[in-house]
């Protein structure tokens, strides 16, 4: 029995037949895994990626086209773009902030001092967020917790970049001022 190409088995895999997925997995994981660990840098970041891109592979209505290019270069491109994905959402993990509770206090968690610290802290946070407008709120949210690019949030509102630029200059130079007790109290 000949082997069946990779777009013959991505043509099984939108059949549903999870042996094609079992030996598109066997020829190409080698390429995928050193594709994703040579962006992401780190091994399981890299594993996540190569999870991320076989379930699509499996999940997607997306079909490979022979006479657009090799299969290879197209598996490459969808590792690509799912491990700059995994990056992005790991960067917004690590740069999200935990806000304490103030009831950390009453937990007995810590010293009594840096459990009131972090509730003026937090206190100050919310107050100085309260100070921005809606639409400088929305861009800090979508831009820092949620991690769309200006460009994206600028096609959300109908808005010129520009103009959303300008926003969250506004909004961090308020955050800013109004924080700025906050950092000279350390």
């Amino acid at each position: 029995m000949r082997n069946p190409t990779d777009g013959e088995l991505m043509r099984l895999i939108r059949e549903g037949q999870q042996h094609a997925l079992t030996e598109l997995y066997d020829r190409h994981a080698k390429l995928v895994y050193s594709i994703a660990y040579r962006i992401a840098g780190n091994e399981p970041l890299a594993r996540e990626a190569v999870q991320l891109v076989y379930t699509r592979l499996w999940t997607t209505k997306a079909d490979y086209d022979a006479s657009k290019g090799v299969f290879s270069s197209w598996l490459i491109t969808i590792t690509r773009n799912i491990t700059i994905d995994v990056l992005r959402c790991e960067r917004r993990h690590r740069s999200i902030v935990p806000i304490v509770d103030a009831n950390v206090a009453a937990t007995g968690d810590g010293a009594p001092e840096e459990a009131l610290e972090r509730s003026d802290r937090q206190s100050a946070i919310a107050t100085a967020s309260r100070s921005l407008s809606t639409p400088q709120r929305r861009v800090i949210d979508l831009l820092y917790w949620k991690g769309y690019t200006l460009k994206e949030i600028a096609e959300m509102g109908g808005e010129p970049v520009g103009t959303v630029k300008n926003r969250l200059h506004q909004a961090l130079k308020t955050l800013r001022r109004h924080l700025q007790g906050l950092k000279e109290e350390r």
